[in-house]
């Protein structure tokens, strides 16, 4: 059965990603707009020179090593195992094959990617599967990778909607965060000046991943940083109506809300930085903030520029949490496991080498479908 309202209580029952024939990215307008914080907002050791982005163009196909990859799927696999041998019933994907024909929408086509981060592209609240707008087309039908899964809970009773699909053409994306230069975090990256127009235009439509909001119980804590957002936002409010109540706050990252903040348990939030209090919804800014140290560079692989990061350097905030006392966290990362030992958590230790290079952390790679809370008032 389908129960997930939040991040904490005991985890019974869990999606995990895979891996399986994960060779690289196309680069194409849509590539460039969700990752463009990470591509271009990073300097020195920290990341490499991007891509310059031109609409129209023939999207780039960038291959990733074949020791990354197979590391990858390594440390994916080892994530399920851990579940399992923890008591927790792991649900995945289909495995993407390894001669997967590209999609096409209208006016464009792409290579599809498997189904890795599952929690981007699905939202679980309660009893309820959400499929949320992609923003990238190589992931648009990255969900039908997991239809067996989510036809097995429904099945047994759960909900299951799918919020309206973008049509993805160039001039479907609101591109004022992207050409803000006071939006990214290491200097401006480069503007995306020259979206093509398509005879599919329909104007700015809604994109939105699952990992932008952050539940909390009766709460949601959604990220906005652009019209592409706000307008899946509105769908979801009106959507839910009176069984969720939808905060919204506004630029705390460019997407993804779970590399900046992570409910541990009620009271306790894993925060980047201190500062992030002043954007929550009043009743949650009195809770504990636990900011762990800054991350080292020698936490991470060393790279050649021949690869290319997709995330900051604090993707290992984004753990995942077994119950209020029990969380996993890569064990390259000395500081946060000290830190959250100190304020009383039992860490799990888990190998994430590429973590950087994939988009993701152990909670990006995973999807609970089954926890122990349900509509709680946490306010």
């Amino acid at each position: 059965m389908l129960n997930s309202y939040d991040d904490f209580t005991p985890l019974s029952e869990i999606i995990v990603g895979s891996a399986e024939n994960y060779v690289g990215h196309d680069r194409d307008l849509t590539f460039e707009l969700f990752f463009h914080e990470s591509l271009g907002g990073y300097r020195s050791d920290w990341a490499y020179p991007r891509l310059a982005a031109h609409a129209g163009e023939q999207a780039e196909t960038w291959k990733i090593g074949q020791q990354y990859t197979e590391e990858l799927h390594e440390d994916v696999e080892n994530l399920a195992a851990t579940l399992t041998s923890l008591g927790i019933t792991v649900h995945r994907p289909l495995p993407l094959p390894e001669d997967a024909l590209p999609i096409a929408g209208l006016g464009w086509q792409a290579a599809p990617i498997p189904a890795l981060n599952v929690r981007d592209n699905t939202l679980v609240l309660g009893d309820e599967i959400i499929e949320t707008p992609p923003a990238i087309r190589s992931r648009y039908l990255e969900t039908r990778l997991l239809s067996k899964v989510f036809r097995s809970y429904f099945d047994t009773g759960a909900r299951w909607t799918t919020m309206p699909r973008p049509t993805l053409t160039d001039r479907s994306f609101d591109l004022s965060y992207a050409q803000c230069a006071a939006t990214t975090l290491g200097g401006p990256t480069e503007p995306i000046t020259d979206p093509q127009p398509s005879p599919y235009d329909v104007g700015v439509e809604m994109m939105l991943d699952g990992a932008q909001v952050l539940r909390l119980g009766q709460d949601l804590i959604v990220n906005v940083a652009q019209n592409n957002h706000q307008h899946a936002v509105d769908w979801l409010t009106r959507h839910l109506q009176d069984r969720f109540r939808v905060h919204t706050v506004y630029r705390m990252a460019d997407n993804h809300i779970d590399s900046m903040l992570l409910a541990l348990r009620p009271g306790v939030f894993l925060a980047r930085h201190a500062g992030l209090r002043d954007m929550l919804p009043a009743p949650f800014r009195s809770w504990k903030f636990i900011v762990p140290p800054e991350p080292e560079p020698g936490q991470f692989p060393v790279y050649t520029d021949a690869e290319l990061l997709l995330t900051s350097p604090y993707i290992d905030i984004n753990i995942l949490s077994l119950d209020e006392e029990r969380v996993l966290a890569n064990a390259d990362c000395p500081g946060l496991i000290k830190t959250l030992e100190n304020e009383g958590f039992t860490v799990i230790p888990l190998q994430h080498r590429h973590r950087r290079l994939f988009g993701g952390g152990a909670h990006c790679f995973t999807l609970d479908t089954h926890r122990a809370g349900g509509p709680v008032d946490y306010r």
